[in-house]
């Protein structure tokens, strides 16, 4: 997924000094989901003859690079804030990748980059897609309903809004797990719930409801179940690293003492305890999409 908002260009929630880890975050999501981000596009209801599509909040382009391969017929316009996110999908479009990261050679002929903040009331001219994608971007939205109808009317007439909504951050821990500390990451993601409820109040809407209301026939709905490992990949385990690296930037502030040194003993990577070094780790979270079709 996408993981992207309207001004940092990802979805997950930090301002552009971090784009760096940002970046690294959004890599590892993309390399360690693939299956399930390639299952999603291929059960997209798109209608034959697409030739044009949109990725909106594209952060470092999970879902560009994976639409860009299931249709190689098209071309996709990305769009996000944040200049380093964009620079970074364009080098992978290149088949200039970070180690590790995922690569679509020969997709740069077939992509255009625009920097703009989806926020605004304008937007710059991204033609007439027949396929807008919105990956973890539109809960981050400020008008929500307002970007909704800004989509239908920039699609085709036919053309398809594909809405892809995660539920938080992935789990990687078992419950008992650390032993000084069990349950740390449930009190983790507790914290960062009510931290979301005051500073991101769109995420887990009603995006059904407030996509027909935008004017949107939704032809379908579906959620994604990840359940990966054990055992796991040494992407799995950075990718936990770095998920748990903004829990805690997120969270610290309403854990408890002892939490926050658990915590700190698995985020040291030098330390017997760090979280790269256990082999109980998996990965579990949700992720819905929505296929709603401008009539």
């Amino acid at each position: 997924m996408n993981h992207a908002s309207p001004h940092t260009a990802s979805h997950v929630h930090e301002h552009e000094h971090d784009a760096g880890d940002h970046s690294e975050m959004l890599d590892l999501d993309a390399e360690v989901l693939a299956e399930h981000i390639e299952s999603i596009t291929a059960w997209l209801p798109v209608r034959a003859g697409l030739r044009r599509m949109v990725d909106l909040g594209c952060g470092t382009g999970a879902g560009t690079l994976a639409l860009l391969e299931r249709f190689p017929d098209a071309e996709l316009t990305a769009v996000d804030s944040s200049a380093a996110h964009l620079h970074r999908l364009q080098e992978k479009a290149r088949g200039r990748a970070p180690e590790g990261a995922q690569e679509e050679a020969g997709a740069a002929d077939r992509l255009r980059i625009v920097r703009a903040d989806l926020d605004a009331s304008a937007w710059p001219d991204l033609g007439a897609p027949e396929l807008v994608w919105a990956s973890a971007s539109m809960h981050h939205m400020s008008d929500p309903d307002r970007t909704l109808r800004q989509v239908h009317d920039l699609l085709a007439p036919g053309g398809l809004f594909a809405v892809v909504e995660l539920a938080g951050f992935p789990r990687f821990l078992p419950a008992g797990a650390p032993e000084e500390a069990p349950g740390l990451e449930e009190r983790c993601h507790s914290a960062l719930d009510h931290h979301h409820a005051e500073q991101v109040p769109h995420r887990g809407a009603d995006w059904g409801t407030k996509l027909t209301e935008a004017g949107f026939t939704v032809e379908g709905e579906r959620t994604i179940t990840v359940d990966i490992g054990p055992p796991h990949t040494d992407a799995v385990g950075r990718y936990a690293l770095s998920s748990l690296r903004r829990l805690h930037g997120s969270a610290a502030s309403a854990l408890t003492a002892e939490d926050l040194t658990a915590l700190d003993r698995l985020l040291d990577t030098d330390s017997p305890h760090s979280v790269l070094r256990r082999t109980d780790l998996s990965v579990r979270t949700e992720r819905t999409v929505w296929a709603a079709r401008r009539t």
